[in-house]
């Protein structure tokens, strides 16, 4: 049996927002995959579900971001598991948008919610780290993580957490390597997709039909002489 973490702040203040990545990919595991309804459990929203062989819990901390670890600690006591059977879900500064690695054990590098998780079960539980890119500065990391996606980011982020659903079975077995191409295959195709589309979303534009205009009728007049005779 497994945890899946997914880490972001509730309230659909916060839905859309960079920080709230976590949460979007067990959303989406959960609505591919037919895992139970969510329920309100352990501080959180979980739900169940099989991925191959193997039961899955899917937890959404509902404690902030800063206290995830209250959920996570109380969840994995309850199935009485290890910190090792935990796979946490979180954005990540340090990897350009679209971007995905795993990591096991090691830091928290400053992220409020792994912070949190440190204090409750230790560092040696999994990690997806999800790139969303970084501002620049670190003095706009607040804002910038507590901001909604923009528009422009839809492709990849699109194509990031359907390839997380798609692959989703192979990380729960163990297959980390084949999991992340899973989502390096989407992010490919999304890209290819997006080259192929023509400017300005592929639309016709209509254009008018000049010789119906200057076609001369019976009285000698155009079409748009005799429109504009009658307003004279």
């Amino acid at each position: 049996m497994q945890i899946f973490v997914g880490l972001g702040n509730p309230g659909n203040k916060y839905s859309k927002n960079r920080h709230n990545i976590g949460f979007m990919a067990l959303n989406r595991i959960s609505d591919k995959l037919g895992f139970s309804p969510w329920k309100a459990k352990f501080q959180g929203h979980m739900c169940e579900g099989l991925l191959g062989n193997e039961k899955v819990v899917l937890l959404k901390p509902e404690t902030f971001m800063n206290l995830s670890g209250q959920s996570v600690g109380e969840t994995m006591r309850f199935f009485k598991l290890e910190p090792q059977d935990v796979t946490v879900f979180h954005d990540e500064l340090d990897l350009p948008s679209g971007k995905l690695r795993i990591k096991t054990g090691g830091g928290h590098a400053g992220h409020n919610g792994l912070r949190s998780i440190h204090e409750y079960i230790g560092p040696d539980y999994h990690r997806v780290r999800l790139g969303i890119g970084h501002p620049g500065s670190k003095n706009l990391v607040s804002g910038y993580v507590l901001h909604d996606f923009a528009k422009s980011d839809q492709h990849w982020l699109e194509a990031m957490l359907e390839g997380i659903a798609q692959g989703a079975l192979k990380l729960a077995s163990g297959d980390k390597g084949g999991f992340m191409n899973q989502v390096a295959l989407h992010r490919t195709e999304a890209s290819a997709s997006r080259k192929k589309q023509p400017k300005g979303g592929g639309k016709r534009i209509a254009l008018p039909n000049l010789e119906a205009s200057t076609t001369l009728n019976e009285d000698g007049r155009t079409k748009i002489q005799k429109l504009l005779d009658r307003f004279k």
